[in-house]
């Protein structure tokens, strides 16, 4: 028994020597701030994927991701719907030569103004805002690639997106919608 106190004896005071660490102090916040910098997609969120994931690679997905969510098309429209209190957005769309048109239907909205933007990498896409429906049923239009009208009361508004019949140019092509 003596023999074993004198073999624990010298672990107990190494085991108790320990230094502890001092932290200095330096007059520095303790929250450190990173600059991310964003990329400005001139698509869908839906139009990335993860090549290494099984869901993404499925044929339904790869459906959804190539027509987009809350899309529907019928005798050459295309309707997108999207809601005014997820500003701000942006949604891409491509027109080929079975499409001309499209709808965007913005619900909830309640903000005085409204301002969009069409962007396009093609400089001769003959594509503009040809009208804008307030939710009191008023149409107003055309405009250019940019607008920014005031808008009376909340609630639900198209932007109707299509070719300008007083320009030349391609009416086919892809291009994004930037809603504020």
């Amino acid at each position: 028994m003596k023999k074993v106190l004198l073999l624990l004896m010298p672990l107990m005071i190494l085991s108790c020597k320990k230094e502890s660490s001092v932290a200095e102090n330096t007059n520095q916040d303790s929250v450190v701030a990173i600059e991310k910098v964003v990329q400005d997609s001139a698509f869908d969120s839906v139009d990335q994927s993860q090549k290494d994931s099984v869901i993404n690679n499925a044929a339904i997905t790869k459906e959804v991701l190539r027509t987009g969510v809350a899309r529907e098309e019928k005798d050459r429209v295309i309707v997108r719907l999207a809601d005014g209190e997820r500003l701000p957005f942006t949604i891409g769309e491509e027109f080929t030569d079975k499409h001309d048109k499209l709808i965007l239907k913005i619900s909830n909205y309640n903000k005085p103004k409204i301002t969009a933007k069409i962007a396009t990498k093609q400089q001769d896409f003959n594509i503009r805002f040809n009208q804008i429906q307030l939710p009191d049923g008023k149409m107003d239009g055309p405009f250019m690639r940019e607008i920014t009208y005031d808008v009376p009361k909340p609630g639900e508004i198209w932007l109707i997106i299509g070719k300008n019949n007083m320009a030349d140019g391609k009416t086919t092509g892809s291009f994004s919608v930037t809603v504020e």
